[in-house]
């Protein structure tokens, strides 16, 4: 029998979790993120972060790179330890070096300053959408009613007709599904499928990728599924 409305359990707000030491920065956020609906926790250095990650429920983090005490590096490279809580990594530096370190350190994604609101609140929607593997480490089946993709029978489909693919492209599309949500450098792309001494081989992820997105009705201009971080990496989002 359904509950009566005033005993429905209701969801608590998902908590997000701000690391900055600029206080216009964590005002803003804080602003911006409960108009959104979010419970918001502030933190102005990394260690009082990490303090307050382990009191807190945080959904996610968005943490500045630069910060008074440790570098935002550090900090998830500590919280990596022992947490896989999504993290949007805050920085000035565009720089593409600075970008793939920041994802092979174990972000989840970045975001330059000055950012614009919207996007920003777009890439935290995007991740509190995301689920990660289940720890007991069994594969999931993604299935959104156009495509499907059962990584425990290696089964793909589009609208219910099997889709052929290769060994190379069910590679590709099984290790982006499994980091859903989170973009792949295209440094580890190359590494897992095509072997360490083809790291720098770009070119072969380029063919790969256009292959990949023509058998699933994906387009580079109108992307579905496969998303493009240029000169970075890919993403899978569903």
């Amino acid at each position: 029998m359904p509950l009566p409305p005033d005993t429905a359990p209701s969801i608590p707000p998902a908590c997000v979790l701000v690391i900055d030491d600029e206080a216009q920065i964590r005002r803003f956020l804080d602003i911006s993120l409960r108009a959104q609906g979010y419970r918001v926790v502030q933190a102005a250095s990394g260690q009082e972060g990490l303090e307050r990650l382990v009191a807190e429920h945080v959904d996610l983090v968005i943490l500045d790179i630069g910060l008074p005490d440790r570098e935002g590096h550090e900090v998830l490279a500590d919280l990596r330890q022992w947490s896989q809580v999504p993290v949007i990594m805050l920085t000035v530096r565009a720089g593409e070096a600075e970008k793939v370190r920041a994802l092979d350190a174990g972000a989840n994604d970045y975001v330059t300053k000055p950012f614009g609101t919207q996007e920003l609140m777009a890439r935290v929607r995007m991740l509190l959408r995301t689920r990660a593997l289940p720890l007991d480490g069994q594969p999931p089946v993604f299935d959104d009613g156009h495509l499907r993709i059962d990584l425990v029978r290696r089964e793909v489909a589009l609208e219910g007709v099997p889709v052929t693919l290769t060994r190379k492209e069910y590679a590709l599309l099984s290790l982006l599904l499994v980091n859903a949500g989170r973009v792949v450098t295209q440094p580890q792309i190359l590494k897992d499928i095509w072997g360490p001494t083809h790291q720098h081989d770009t070119h072969y992820l380029r063919i790969l990728v256009g292959k990949l997105r023509q058998k699933l009705g994906d387009s580079a201009l109108h992307s579905r599924y496969l998303f493009t971080e240029p000169g970075v990496g890919l993403r899978f989002k569903g």
